[in-house]
């Protein structure tokens, strides 16, 4: 096998230009494929973040049914009682959380005495919010990034269309469980960017002044959000959290909780999903890339050396030891095409990092560039591109190892 190596090494250098036409096509296409998962990586690593730290979480418990007719937030299907209670001893327990929020969802209309619009109002315990979404007080574009009894943070779709300010009053007007109405009081303590766009009409209060004024005549919450202290561990503990949650049954035998992660309760999740099949894509490309180089430099090899080959076979050569020869070729361009790709590659993502390079989403401006890969992708990347090296030579090398002596000899 060592000699072997030797000839298809000496075989490539005899045709140098080539060699290096082909090894730089690989080349370029593992910095590009290594270039694109590390900055589109960043993007979505970005997007996911700002999404789950500034209002969804990484996932939410609900009373089982609720999140089918969420549309209309129904305050007949919160988790109620001593539901709360043991709800929150699992969840206390669990080491791989780092803080879980309760909130209350519900609709109510917003009145500034003079107009009055529909508000969809998310009640929230200011100190374990914070703590699980973290990136809230970054959605507050005016006004106070606290939160207190007796005010709400209105969203700037009614701010800006009813002219309300921070500090100006305010009346909420919510429908309570048993259909009656009731109205509270409230100072306008911020302004607050919708998680949905320029649109939105969600607003926060706090959660005692929810219970006051839907006059709940004991503990109630909508969800529970949770915030994970690894989020690459999020798949793995959804499941040992369902599976948990799933043995707890209400009087009939029924599940009383349902869990659902970020993915399950966002639009975003597409986008996401989206990024992934681009990458997939490029990856075909790469693919793509290096099986017609290879192909295309083996053939051609073959076709030059037809008079060669028929020597070696005449001397006595095996027709496996021949293939084989022609596929350590293709082996070897790979292998030195897909170092060199990585160790340029990582170099450019390095360089991106020196540089901080930003960019802006949404109202949030001067987002520094984080791109990175895991070793786990470039050793993806390398051996799909050795691989398919090997692959694109079997052709050709099938083709050289069967050659007839005799004909090949004769060949001009």
């Amino acid at each position: 096998m060592g000699n072997l190596f030797k000839i298809a090494i000496r075989n490539l250098l005899r045709y140098k230009r080539r060699t290096i036409l082909t090894t730089s096509l690989i080349t370029l296409g593992v910095v590009f494929v290594l270039a694109f998962i590390a900055v589109s990586g960043s993007f979505k690593n970005m997007m996911i973040s700002q999404i789950t730290d500034s209002a969804i979480g990484h996932m939410q418990v609900h009373r089982k049914g609720y999140v089918a007719a969420i549309e209309s937030l129904p305050i007949n299907l919160n988790i109620k009682g001593g539901a709360i209670a043991k709800l929150e001893t699992i969840l206390a327990a669990q080491p791989e959380i780092e803080s879980f929020s309760p909130r209350i969802k519900f609709g109510a209309m917003f009145s500034n005495f003079t107009e009055t619009s529909s508000i969809r109002l998310t009640a929230v315990d200011p100190e374990s919010e914070f703590k699980s979404v973290p990136l809230l007080a970054t959605r507050i574009i005016d006004g106070s990034k606290d939160l207190n009894r007796g005010e709400i943070l209105i969203p700037e779709l009614l701010s800006r269309g009813m002219k309300v300010k921070v500090g100006d009053m305010a009346v909420i007007v919510a429908t309570n469980a048993d259909g009656s109405v009731n109205g509270k009081q409230f100072i306008v303590a911020g302004v607050i960017e919708s998680v949905t766009g320029a649109g939105g009409r969600d607003g926060v209060m706090h959660i005692d002044d929810a219970r006051e004024l839907l006059r709940m005549d004991g503990p109630q919450v909508s969800e529970y959000v949770i915030r994970l202290k690894d989020f690459g561990k999020l798949a793995g503990f959804s499941a040992k959290l369902e599976e948990i949650l799933a043995k707890e049954l209400n009087q009939q035998g029924k599940p009383i909780y349902e869990l659902h992660t970020w993915e399950k309760l966002s639009p975003f999740f597409n986008i996401a999903r989206m990024i992934d099949m681009m990458t997939f894509f490029i990856k075909i490309m790469l693919i793509a890339i290096v099986l017609i180089s290879i192909m295309n430099v083996m053939i051609m090899a073959v076709y030059e050396r037809i008079r060669e080959i028929g020597t070696i076979a005449a001397i006595g050569t095996q027709p496996g030891k021949i293939l084989q020869m022609f596929v350590l070729e293709g082996l070897c361009l790979g292998v030195v095409g897909a170092v060199i790709g990585d160790i340029v590659g990582i170099g450019i993502i390095f360089i991106l990092n020196i540089l901080k390079l930003t960019y802006s989403f949404g109202r949030d401006t001067g987002i520094i560039l984080q791109a990175s890969i895991s070793p786990a992708d470039v050793l993806m990347i390398s051996a799909t591109v050795i691989i398919i090296s090997i692959i694109a030579s079997l052709q050709p090398a099938f083709k050289a190892s069967r050659m007839e002596p005799i004909k090949a000899l004769r060949h001009v």
